[in-house]
């Protein structure tokens, strides 16, 4: 039921500088691969093969990556390097890509806004690169353990993790009371609340499924926490209708958007990669 997934992918990446001055962070190479090509990957393992890409200026090199490489096709044609597009030329033939701009930068409910008109009047999901998550279960990917629930509770969800107290300041964080084991019905949210009053430790990560009423609330939300429009803002509404749920996934989460989260992710992977 769910066809497409939004990729909100117009940020600056400042942490990473000057790294990402000319690079998009979302292209930053964990291994060999662009963190957002395990994010494509990842809706690809939960049967969404139609992805909506919300880029801004510098980002070119994503819609390149997605795409054919003429020159450099022909250059490793017949030789032992031509298995290393294997895994990119899969992806290029399995899905479609549509992109559009984020003119200016106001926040991650504005980025999903812009992205209305690639996705139109349907459930969707919302993949941000930079979390990168591996399953380790039996389950599937962390989408796919989504999709499997939204098919069950046909309302927007969103994934979480316990964070330490001290560190609930980066997130949207959620209370809710128990569904059923790691499923919470959400009845309230804030966007990166103050240790000391923090509603729970339960954090919301970049994995969501939104159904589309969510855009007639976004632009309806006013800005919030750093003069941004914030989808924890607009979730909250959803949740005000008992229309949120929020999921406690099975598997590894790394924060590549910070620069200890991105080593840790690379040493993860390489490890991995290793006792193949």
């Amino acid at each position: 039921m769910i066809k497409k997934c939004l990729f909100p992918a117009a940020g600056y990446g400042t942490r990473f500088l000057p790294a990402t001055k000319a690079t998009p962070k979302e292209m930053l190479p964990v291994l060999t691969k662009p963190l957002i090509q395990y994010g494509v990957e990842e809706a690809l393992s939960a049967n969404i093969d139609t992805m909506a890409i919300v880029t801004g200026r510098g980002k070119r090199a994503i819609e390149d990556h997605f795409d054919i490489s003429y020159e450099l096709e022909h250059q490793i044609k017949g030789t032992s390097k031509e298995h290393y597009l294997t895994e990119i030329r899969d992806v290029i033939t399995k899905c479609t890509f549509s992109y559009t701009r984020q003119i200016e930068m106001k926040g991650l409910g504005h980025a999903i806004l812009c992205g209305e008109t690639l996705i139109g009047n349907e459930p969707f999901a919302v993949i941000l690169a930079d979390d990168l998550c591996d399953n380790t279960c039996n389950e599937g990917g962390v989408l796919s353990q989504m999709v499997k629930l939204y098919e069950k509770y046909k309302c927007s969800i969103v994934a979480i993790e316990e964070v330490p107290k001290d560190e609930t300041q980066k997130y949207g964080v959620i209370a809710g009371t128990l569904e059923e084991e790691g499923v919470y019905k959400v009845f309230d949210m804030v966007e990166k609340p103050d240790p000391k009053n923090t509603p729970s430790n339960l954090a919301i990560i970049g994995r969501y499924i939104l159904t589309p009423d969510i855009f007639d609330i976004l632009k309806a939300t006013k800005p919030g926490k750093g003069g941004e429009i914030q989808i924890t803002d607009a979730l909250l509404e959803q949740s005000k209708q008992g229309k949120v749920m929020a999921y406690k996934f099975k598997g590894d989460r790394f924060d590549c958007g910070s620069i200890d989260g991105f080593v840790k992710a690379t040493n993860y992977f390489y490890e991995k990669e290793s006792n193949i």
